[in-house]
C-alpha cells in the first residue's frame, strides 16, 4: 500500500477532450481582452514571456496555445482566464467517476493524495474545487506544476517526494503518459500508466487499482 498517491490529470483523472475542446479554446478566445483588462496583474506575465521569446506577448501566448506548450507563464494566465469561467459556470471541471470515487476511497483509507499537472496549481484547484463530482479539494493534499520542475525528468518527482516528506517509494505515481512514469520510476516511485482506451497501460481506470 503506498503512503501516498500524485496523480497527473489530463487523460488521467480528466478526460484529454475537456482539456483541448473546453479549456484552451476559452482560454485562447478571451486571451487578448483579459490582458487589455488587468494590465497590471499581467505584467510581471508578459515580461516572463517576453524573456522567454522576444516580441508581441499576447501573439507569443496564442500561439503557445496552439502548440499546447507547457510553458509555466502561460498556464498562470490560463488558470486566471479559467477562473472566470469557472466562477461563472461556463464548465465544470470534468473527473471521470472511477477517478472521484476511488480519490474519496483513498481519503477514507488515510492514503495522502497530490496532483501534478502541466496546468498551474491555480488551476488545478479550480478544476477539482468546481468539479462534475462537487469540490473534491478537501481530499487533495497539495498540489505541484512545472515550477517544480519538468513532469518527463526525475529529479522533479524526487523534489514532490522530499517536499511532501515521503521516499519515493512510498509514493504511487499514475499517469497516461509513458515519459511521465519512466521520470517516476527513475526517481524510485511506484508508477502505473493508464490507458483509458484498454491499450497496453497497466490500468485502464482508477477501480484497477488495488489501493
Amino acid at each position: 500500500m503506498p503512503r501516498a498517491i500524485l496523480t497527473d490529470i489530463e487523460g488521467t483523472t480528466s478526460s484529454i477532450a475537456f482539456v483541448a475542446e473546453t479549456l484552451f479554446p476559452y482560454a485562447r478566445e478571451r486571451l487578448p481582452a483579459f490582458v487589455a483588462a488587468h494590465p497590471d496583474e499581467v505584467a510581471p506575465i508578459l515580461a516572463e514571456v517576453m524573456a522567454i521569446e522576444p516580441g508581441d506577448p499576447v501573439a507569443t501566448l496564442l500561439r503557445w496555445i496552439d502548440e499546447d506548450r507547457k510553458a509555466t507563464p502561460l498556464k498562470t494566465l490560463q488558470g486566471m482566464i479559467w477562473a472566470d469561467g469557472y466562477r461563472e459556470g461556463a464548465f465544470t471541471g470534468h473527473i471521470y467517476a472511477d477517478a472521484a470515487a476511488a480519490l474519496r476511497r483513498w481519503h477514507e483509507a488515510g492514503i495522502r493524495l497530490y496532483v501534478f499537472s502541466s496546468g498551474s496549481v491555480a488551476a488545478q484547484k479550480l478544476l477539482f474545487g468546481h468539479s462534475d463530482a462537487g469540490d473534491l479539494t478537501a481530499l487533495l493534499s497539495g498540489y505541484f506544476d512545472t515550477v517544480t520542475g519538468p513532469k518527463r525528468e526525475a529529479p522533479s518527482y524526487r523534489a514532490i517526494a522530499a517536499s511532501i516528506g515521503f521516499e519515493p517509494g512510498d509514493i504511487l505515481f499514475l499517469s497516461d503518459t509513458r515519459e511521465e512514469i519512466a521520470a517516476a520510476r527513475e526517481a524510485g516511485m511506484q508508477a502505473l500508466l493508464i490507458d483509458r482506451a484498454g491499450g497496453a497501460g497497466d490500468i485502464a481506470n482508477f477501480g484497477d487499482i488495488a489501493a
